[in-house]
């Protein structure tokens, strides 16, 4: 699990494509790498990636092929930076909310300002996914733990603060890229729950 606070901004230094599956490499900064062992799990980008080599201050992680389909992480390319975050710790300050780093869809990015003051993004959600987003609800984008300022439709907009330019990858966003989104688990339940609730009472009442 993760807490959506984005520890630090690292560079994607080699991209090798297998069949079926890529491999990232990532140079962590040192204060990242402690007690960091092969199969740990690093949030990237906001993906649940396994660790599966460490050397020096390079971890490498491999991503299947479904995972680059349904995530930003197929459009990387080396000297890309990425949102990182190691898996959290019970004891650890939860800053932001339970993210398990499984992305529910990619939002395209439609307008964004990345300097402050004002600083915002806007991105469009697929519409069977627009249902688990509203105002002043928790988002994970790219990772990071974000509460939603306004809604229209399928298009949401999620205001950010100058240490947020500072400690992720949104300044290199530019609109008609992707960004992963994952939903508050908690919300969907709930919203899966009454939907079908909803559903079997007008079912019931229909005539037979």
């Amino acid at each position: 699990m993760y807490t959506g606070i984005v520890q630090t901004v690292a560079p994607v230094t080699d991209i090798i494509r297998h069949d079926g599956y890529t491999t990232l490499s990532v140079e962590l900064p040192e204060h990242l790498l402690e007690d960091l062992q092969i199969g740990g799990s690093v949030s990237v980008e906001g993906v649940c990636l396994s660790a599966t080599s460490i050397s020096g201050n390079t971890v490498t992680f491999d991503a299947m092929d479904a995972t680059l389909s349904r995530t930003n992480l197929g459009t990387l390319h080396q000297g890309d930076d990425v949102n990182i975050e190691r898996s959290a710790k019970p004891t650890d300050e939860n800053g932001g909310h339970a993210i398990a780093g499984h992305i529910a869809t990619t939002a395209k990015l439609v307008d964004a300002k990345m300097e402050m003051p004002g600083a915002f993004i806007r991105f469009a959600v697929p519409e069977e996914w627009a249902k688990y987003v509203f105002p002043r609800g928790f988002l994970a984008v790219n990772g990071a733990s974000l509460t939603v300022a306004d809604a229209d439709r399928n298009e949401f907009t999620i205001n950010l603060i100058p240490e947020t330019l500072r400690q992720t990858t949104f300044p290199r966003y530019k609109p008609g890229d992707e960004l992963n989104i994952e939903v508050d688990h908690q919300t969907m339940v709930m919203v899966d729950v009454v939907e079908r609730t909803l559903t079997r009472l007008l079912d019931q009442r229909r005539p037979a």
